[in-house]
């Protein structure tokens, strides 16, 4: 996010504009918490994690009254048009917010590390999330192959599996569990057995947090009973994910999309989501971005079960 910042900031001062930042998202602008920028005050963010500008959830916004109130410090301080960095939250609110005030300008750049949003390929911070569960599980393998042991690791992904199945791609893990596809417990059973005959003596399986079999611990209950040979340890990564410096791939993805934000503001777009579809800039509507995300690449889903041989 703050690689988006600093694009915003320093594209809005090259377009002769006069940037402000609202702190803690839609709470600090019900609660007028709106600070100039400079490009001073953007330096040496680039490979920060988090955002200077600090995020939370906002009931009040939700509200109708708290929008007014959110409406209203846009007009104290002259605030003729908004970008707002988020998920499906964000993106919802900022519909809403442009119903009941059509006189505003919004557009918004997708930032959760799901990558459950329509209309772009990445979301701003999923790749550096795939990348710190990526060496994690890394360095877990180096302790499964020396003790023998099976690993089940929860990675984040409430609603989408797009996090465990990168991960486990890349991490070469034996087996993946998401929320778009039924958890076949016989199908992982048969994969342990077959790296058992041939003397394997470790495995991983990752497990994304929303799959229906309800976490790492149930399933390593469940495999406990059909499969006693392994010994097996649960690992959950949870906020660990969402932290440290951005990888490359996310400090290039929020700088386009961040100054792109600014372009297209300064030429009259608002209501839309902007994301980057096969390396084109594209704007997508609000409630079209929110509905529903692309399903999990199926190629990829079934390469985790053909390489674990």
């Amino acid at each position: 996010m703050n690689a988006a910042i600093r694009a915003v900031v320093r594209m809005a001062l090259y377009l002769g504009y006069e940037p402000v930042g609202i702190f803690r998202g839609y709470e600090g602008l019900i609660a007028g918490e709106v600070q100039p920028l400079t490009a001073s005050d953007v330096s040496g963010i680039l490979q920060r994690g988090g955002t200077i500008l600090r995020s939370g959830r906002s009931a009040a916004f939700r509200t109708p009254e708290g929008r007014k109130k959110a409406y209203q410090t846009l007009q104290t301080h002259h605030i003729q048009r908004l970008i707002v960095i988020g998920g499906d939250g964000t993106a919802r609110g900022a519909q809403t917010f442009l119903e009941e005030y059509p006189d505003l300008q919004i557009l918004g750049l997708p930032g959760t590390i799901d990558n459950d949003l329509y209309g772009t390929d990445l979301t701003i911070g999923f790749d550096t999330a795939v990348n710190i569960a990526v060496e994690a599980i890394d360095r877990l393998r180096d302790t499964a192959a020396a003790m023998g042991r099976l690993f089940l690791v929860e990675v984040m992904g409430r609603d989408a599996g797009f996090i465990a199945l990168h991960t486990a791609v890349a991490s070469g893990a034996e087996a993946v569990l998401i929320p778009e596809t039924p958890t076949d417990f016989d199908a992982i059973v048969r994969v342990l057995e077959r790296g058992w005959q041939r003397q394997k003596t470790s495995s991983i399986i990752v497990v994304a947090e929303g799959d229906e079999a309800g976490g790492v611990l149930n399933v390593a209950r469940q495999l406990e009973s059909r499969f006693p040979h392994y010994e097996i340890r649960t690992v959950v990564l949870g906020h660990i994910q969402r932290g440290g410096a951005p990888t490359a791939t996310d400090r290039i993805l929020a700088t386009q999309l961040g100054a792109a934000a600014v372009q297209y503001l300064h030429e009259g777009a608002s209501g839309a989501m902007l994301g980057l579809v096969q390396g084109q800039i594209t704007l997508t509507p609000f409630s079209k971005a929110t509905k529903s995300h692309a399903p999990p690449h199926p190629f990829l889903l079934r390469l985790v079960e053909i390489l674990s041989l």
